[in-house]
């Protein structure tokens, strides 16, 4: 049996949201700004009420860790950029993606998200996946494809499911 390349990052993205599905059904209200250390990164309204996240230009060390909110506007943000280049759009700075303001409304913006990346993968070729990649998440004239960047989609989407769903487990298993 053949699987193209397409086909396999495909399968791989699905797997990975059907994972994301099983803690997003289950996420509650409290959850998303639930800070399990004292040190924690989170999204918080500014003084007109918009919800940005804590940011630093330069990473703390140890880093604090991602309240669910935070870790759903990071995915937001970095998804959201992903599919401005994909789509052939002006990329929107980072300052310029704000969390939705609730839990609720977090997923409901991940999950259009998610429709936006489906319809970029519909669109691609085997072929395509071998064009030069966009700027984003690659420093400027990397040798990165298409394909690279599908591949790192997949990654860093596992990746913060991983976290969101541990973070969960933690609320619930704490009381």
């Amino acid at each position: 049996m053949h699987v193209s390349r397409c086909e396999l990052l495909r399968w791989q993205f699905d797997l990975t949201w059907s994972l994301f599905e099983y803690h997003l059904e289950r996420l509650e209200p409290a959850d998303f700004l639930w800070e399990p250390a004292s040190r924690c990164w989170t999204v918080r309204p500014d003084v007109e009420g918009t919800w940005v996240p804590d940011w630093a230009e330069i990473e703390p060390d140890p880093v604090p860790v991602p309240t669910i909110g935070w870790v759903s506007w990071h995915i937001g943000w970095w998804w959201s950029v992903t599919i401005d280049h994909a789509q052939g759009r002006t990329p929107r700075e980072r300052a310029e993606i704000a969390w939705p303001g609730d839990g609720r409304t977090a997923i409901e913006w991940l999950r259009s998200l998610r429709d936006d990346w489906s319809a970029v993968l519909d669109r691609l070729t085997d072929a395509d996946l071998d064009a030069t990649a966009p700027a984003f998440p690659w420093p400027k004239d990397s040798k990165h494809t298409v394909a690279h960047t599908v591949a790192w989609v997949n990654s860093e989407l596992m990746k913060n499911v991983t976290e969101i769903g541990q973070l969960r487990l933690l609320r619930a298993a704490s009381g």
